[in-house]
């Protein structure tokens, strides 16, 4: 068997208002309605209808000859409840077809893997729960939050019985050898870690429509061409954002007409369509890969600087993080549901200066000048946040300020009875000697 994976990432976070300095333990709803809804209404009209509609008519024409797999954030899941149900419709028509395969991800779409290896459980075991409550799955592999990866993480995911993990084909950690295998874990041989061929995504994502391109147009026979040129490959892992359709390539660019044709471009071919658990237990898979620092699919480095690289982005996810403990004694639904929207790592994203240049197709969608300024609104709000926690489990400082008062109350409040009775007995003595004379 020689597959091509593709996967599909849905991400949205919730998007927070201008919060000031003096709305702090004044005003606790954080969020711009009208972005989100703007957003998500946007992003469903171009990308994620025309796309999924398109699926199902491919998944129904080609039997079961077309497969796909797909990465939706437990965020993105919420927003289509409340902006876009039909999306979601979608999304179980699809799951319905049997073609499909849903991959768990951290439900907050958050950097917990690299800070928490307790709440990164908990939002793998959060999504999984929700993916089979809309999809009727339980998901195999899980691809994390920008398809960070490591041994390490490796080893956790493989010890919450997941099968194998989506990350990206670094070229650093790769060298010689080439993204078109299945690869073993270095910590868990039996642990499967798929490698994605960054150059072919990156044909799709960001030359398909640059006449420039020397390659231009591209159409799907050249595509799968250059897919099936190598015979000794096994799989060809193409990871690549919802944008991708309708968005970064807009419907006039003939993104949708280049999707609609790759089916008929391979049947002719020894290569096949094959979701990531399938390919798992068709595929021998190639010695183990190691990976002993994260990786991830973003900036030419594929590490974490895009949302880990300067001062602002560590104080602000150190003083999140800071409550993790506090936030487990919580049962609150609105205070967790802040707490997830608090972890999506778009707002550390904003804290970086990557963000904000010319040709960042994102810069539309927040209201920030600068790094400092998204610093300064994301801190205010976590500070009402930990306010607001305060009245749920107090601060660990404040509980030992409180016991050490209580304990010298009651010393106070010993000392005191202990000398009333010493009055007593005085005066009573006193009393005696008066009816004795």
């Amino acid at each position: 068997m020689k597959a091509i994976c593709i996967n599909l990432q849905a991400h949205q976070p919730f998007r927070f208002r201008r919060y000031r300095f003096f709305d702090i333990g004044n005003d606790h709803y954080y969020y711009d309605d009208f972005a989100n809804e703007n957003t998500m209404r946007k992003a469903a009209n171009m990308t994620y209808l025309p796309t999924n509609n398109l699926l199902w008519e491919m998944i129904k024409k080609h039997k079961d000859l077309f497969k796909i797999s797909f990465t939706i954030s437990g965020l993105a899941i919420e927003q289509f409840e409340l902006y876009a149900p039909e999306v979601l419709d979608s999304f179980k028509a699809l799951a319905k077809t049997g073609q499909v395969e849903f991959i768990a991800t951290p439900y907050s779409y958050s950097l917990s893997s690299l800070r928490s290896e307790s709440r990164f459980k908990k939002e793998l075991e959060k999504q999984t729960a929700l993916i089979e409550q809309h999809f009727g799955q339980k998901p195999r592999v899980v691809c994390n939050t920008e398809l960070i990866y490591s041994d390490e993480i490796a080893w956790q995911v493989k010890n919450m019985g997941f099968d194998g993990m989506l990350t990206e084909g670094a070229k650093h950690i790769l060298g010689w050898k080439s993204p078109n295998f299945l690869y073993k874990s270095a910590e868990s041989p039996d642990f499967k870690v798929f490698m994605r061929n960054y150059q072919l995504c990156d044909d799709l994502s960001f030359r398909f429509s640059n006449h420039a391109w020397s390659e231009f147009p591209l159409t799907a026979q050249k595509y799968v061409d250059w897919i099936t040129a190598n015979p000794k490959d096994d799989i060809i892992n193409l990871f690549l954002g919802y944008e991708v359709f309708g968005g970064f390539q807009t419907a006039e660019t003939g993104i949708f007409e280049f999707l609609k044709a790759l089916p008929d471009a391979v049947a002719n071919t020894n290569f096949t369509f094959a979701t990531p658990s399938e390919a798992i237990d068709k595929l021998k898979a190639k010695p183990a890969i190691s990976v002993p620092y994260p990786i991830s699919w973003t900036s030419e480095e594929k590490d974490l600087s895009t949302w880990m690289g300067n001062e602002l982005q560590d104080d602000a996810m150190n003083k999140l993080y800071e409550l993790e403990s506090r936030m487990d004694l919580v049962g609150d639904y609105a205070l967790n549901h802040d707490w997830n929207c608090l972890q999506s790592c778009n707002h550390y994203y904003l804290m970086g200066k990557g963000y904000y240049t010319r040709l960042n197709p994102h810069l539309e969608w927040h209201g920030f000048d600068s790094p400092y300024e998204a610093f300064i609104n994301y801190m205010n709000i976590l500070s009402d946040f930990e306010l607001r926690l305060g009245n749920f489990v107090p601060d660990d400082k404040h509980e030992e300020e409180v016991d050490l008062l209580n304990k010298l109350l009651l010393e106070k409040e010993s000392e005191i009875n202990k000398y009333k009775k010493e009055i007593a007995r005085l005066r009573k003595k006193g009393t005696g000697k008066k009816k004795y004379i």
